[in-house]
């Protein structure tokens, strides 16, 4: 079996056509920071969706062409891309056979289901981290505590972020716990039990963090349509300071999502449309 080469991120995506037989699209992408903007009904979630749809199977791409999309990466022979895919709806669950899946009833909308699958991954990347954080101390290497720190601190920060995010409403991560849950005044909450915002933010930075500082792309379409207003101000920043390996693809209505100095990082549409 080869190794399975994987992108460290895509250079460009050309689209055939957008809609049947018009707007070809080609847009060369920035190796970290990439905003989609545009009026409704424009084509940017249209745009995500293609590629997205494209890579199957944990992200193959046969031959660089899906349907009328290429996608040019880098390295150029990868074959493969790591990605995830966050979506801002946190409508109900429509499939019987995913409801029929799930153990826990609290799991009722698809933002639900999205942290459920987290929390899964969640604990397994505790367990991989717990196993490195042992190979290191084992090691006998003089530096091993100092190494076994900068394994465990993505986690860390990743629960200091959450605890200043949700400060206000006066929750915070109990850390005690393998799981993610939440104490506010004495009560232990799921994070089925937040709020919109919260899961949505709780949903990004989980996916973010359970990548594991690998090279990742993570295609987000309007996040910010639950976030409050600060969160989309540092929304880009938390993702970047969380893992420095991820290119992000965004669509979004938001000036907010890029006061915090990324205006030069966003494209219109138009400016892509051949």
């Amino acid at each position: 079996m080869s190794m399975q080469k994987y992108a460290d991120y895509i250079e460009q995506i050309e689209i055939d056509s957008l809609w049947s037989d018009t707007k070809h699209i080609v847009w060369n992408l920035d190796p970290r920071v990439n905003i989609l903007s545009g009026i409704n009904g424009v084509g940017k979630s249209t745009i995500l969706n293609k590629v997205v749809k494209g890579l199957v199977q944990g992200g193959e791409f046969p031959s660089h062409t899906l349907k009328g999309v290429r996608l040019k990466v880098v390295p150029e022979d990868a074959r493969w891309i790591r990605y995830d895919l966050i979506r801002s709806m946190d409508r109900p669950l429509i499939s019987s056979e995913t409801v029929n899946k799930i153990v826990d009833a609290s799991v009722v909308t698809e933002l639900d289901w999205q942290l459920y699958q987290l929390q899964r991954k969640y604990l397994d990347y505790q367990v991989n981290i717990g196993n490195r954080i042992i190979e290191v101390l084992q090691s006998g290497d003089p530096d091993a505590a100092v190494k076994a720190q900068h394994i465990s601190e993505p986690k860390k920060k990743f629960q200091d972020m959450l605890d200043r995010l949700f400060a206000e409403t006066g929750k915070r991560l109990i850390r005690t716990k393998n799981e993610i849950a939440f104490s506010q005044i004495g009560e232990e909450l799921m994070p089925y039990q937040l709020s919109s915002g919260e899961k949505q933010m709780l949903a990004i930075l989980l996916t973010v963090l359970i990548e594991d500082n690998q090279h990742y792309v993570l295609f987000m379409d309007e996040p910010e349509v639950s976030l409050h207003v600060d969160w989309q101000k540092n929304l880009i920043d938390m993702i970047l300071d969380l893992n420095p390996n991820v290119q992000i693809i965004l669509t979004t209505h938001s000036p907010a999502v890029i006061m915090n100095g990324w205006m030069d990082k966003v494209t219109e549409v138009t400016d892509i449309t051949v």
